[in-house]
């Protein structure tokens, strides 16, 4: 007699694998679709890869991602594809968002809103049970975007801090101004390289990974993700610390160029196995992967082909219509002649002087068309640089990380500090940015040359020093259709002057600033 055995349904039975053979395809058409429509985003996001150390790793996160997605295989197919509609909403939130980051060219924003796009057509087309079960993995897709040197002039600023504390506190004497200090065998600054940017970045990503790996309780992963935030802040002060000692002690044979590097990396990786170690003794085994709980009866449920398909093509719409919006905004701005010249003279009798005897350039890029002359009265010199944009994109833009008043390779101008500094002009109230500029010695100044400057912009009328509201303006200026017609107003002038150079640029601007709104405005106008 042969006995019978009942079997549970397996998963990705006959009814949930019908059901996968239609949404499985319809996905990954429209995360096709999305990539097509996306494509020059999705470029610039891979050039960064490939240009930068600092984000390398964005070529390992899809990869990473798919296989994460592949573990769950099984699970997933026990589970019935269900688009879900309430993820429309979110998208039309996120293509409007990168419309307003395309329209003012930041990268960080179109690229998250393009990585959003892809994780938010999981739900739209396979559903919130589905999605749930992949959600780490769709998550980690975000670190794929190459954001995070926002953080560069905090994390410079709290390296120099400690440097110089940590010196301080072995006995080095120390002499400091902004990111650059002096100590008895010679000069030190703190550059981007020493950021710490990097490490940093990596750590976050490689840490993410191995505690949703390595841990099961939320509370175990969390920890360690905060870990992996914090050691590589401290190890790179340690870091930058040890290196100025090295040089100090070695009288400035070791840690000095490629050695500065190798030591710096070196350090790192001894410090981030050390993280990994440790933090693998308090590993929880992993689990057995979760099995698809879905009832007979939803299995039973197909949706139909023509409902998968409509999801699909509405979804299709919704991400296309930013690049509708775009076409149309771009068509109704002209490109008119731009005229853009130094009037021979300002309000109050300032006259100009020759261009070529500016003492100060900043370091803007690719403007549309600039001044960089000087103005002076009654024996007060002060310098006028503006630099107008004009049909931006991502390669003109005005506010980016690339348009500094100096970088910190500059040869001839060493930025000591920077602050604010509230003004009143047209009856408004204006916060300007204040820098003092000290000279290089080396370029035949004496060391004892510096320079006060403040800097503004200026947004179709609109003036600002904040970078995000300045974003804000031109967002707002190009959806109205008003253009994207932007400058930035630079003064500069000798600090050390009869009432100092703050009150001569004061004077100067509160003088002088209907001119200058009045040549950017002709500019605008085309006139």
């Amino acid at each position: 007699m042969n006995r019978v055995v009942n079997k549970a349904p397996e998963a990705g039975s006959a009814p949930l694998a019908g059901q996968w053979r239609q949404a499985f395809p319809a996905l990954v058409l429209l995360i096709a679709w999305i990539l097509f429509l996306y494509r020059e985003t999705s470029i610039a996001m891979v050039t960064i890869w490939s240009r930068s150390e600092t984000f390398t790793h964005g070529f390992l996160v899809p990869p990473i991602v798919l296989w994460l997605v592949w573990r769950q295989r099984r699970a997933i197919a026990a589970l019935p594809p269900r688009p879900m509609l309430g993820a429309f909403v979110f998208a039309a939130a996120v293509a409007f968002a990168w419309l307003l980051g395309d329209l003012v060219a930041v990268n960080a924003v179109t690229q998250l809103a393009l990585v959003a796009l892809l994780v938010l057509a999981v739900p739209a087309v396979v559903g919130l049970q589905v999605t749930r079960l992949i959600i780490f993995p769709l998550g980690f897709l975000f670190f794929c975007v190459p954001i995070g040197e926002f953080l560069m002039p905090q994390l410079m600023e709290w390296t120099a801090n400690f440097t110089v504390f940590a010196l301080r506190l072995s006995g080095v004497p120390v002499y400091r101004e902004g990111l650059q200090f002096v100590i008895p065998s010679g000069h030190w600054s703190v550059v981007e390289a020493c950021s710490g940017v990097r490490y940093l970045i990596a750590s976050l990503t490689v840490g993410t990974l191995f505690a949703y790996l390595n841990y099961q309780s939320t509370q175990r992963r969390v920890m360690f993700v905060i870990v992996s935030l914090l050691v590589p802040v401290v190890a790179n002060w340690l870091r930058a610390y040890m290196i100025v000692m090295l040089g100090h002690l070695s009288g400035n044979t070791l840690a000095a160029g490629v050695d500065h590097l190798i030591y710096g990396w070196l350090f790192f990786g001894v410090v981030i196995m050390l993280m990994f170690v440790i933090g693998a003794r308090w590993a929880e085994p992993e689990l057995a992967p979760p099995v698809g709980r879905a009832d007979s009866h939803a299995q039973l449920q197909a949706v139909s082909t023509a409902r998968l398909w409509l999801t699909v093509g509405f979804f299709g719409l919704l991400v296309a219509l930013p690049h509708a919006a775009l076409w149309v905004l771009d068509r109704g701005e002209a490109a008119g002649p731009l005229r853009f010249s130094a009037p021979m003279a300002l309000a109050a009798d300032w006259q100009a002087g020759a261009p070529e005897a500016s003492v100060f350039k900043p370091a803007f890029q690719n403007p549309s068309a600039e001044i960089n002359t000087h103005y002076a009265s009654g024996g007060r010199d002060v310098g006028l640089y503006l630099g107008y944009y004009q049909h931006q994109n991502y390669a003109r833009k005005l506010v980016s990380s690339d348009n500094v008043l100096v970088t910190s390779k500059d040869p001839r101008w060493v930025q000591v500090n920077s602050a604010s500094r509230n003004v009143s002009l047209n009856g408004k109230s204006a916060t300007v940015r204040r820098a003092e500029l000290r000279a290089a010695a080396s370029q035949g100044q004496t060391s004892e040359a510096r320079l006060t400057v403040w800097q503004i912009y200026w947004i179709n009328g609109n003036l600002t020093s904040n970078d995000y509201l300045a974003k804000v303006y031109s967002a707002v200026q190009r959806l109205t259709g008003r253009g994207d017609n932007s400058a930035a107003i630079i003064i500069s002038t000798s600090k050390d002057q009869p009432g100092g150079g703050d009150a001569v640029l004061e004077s100067f601007l509160l003088t002088n600033y209907e001119a200058i709104n009045a040549l950017l405005v002709k500019t605008q106008q085309g006139k």
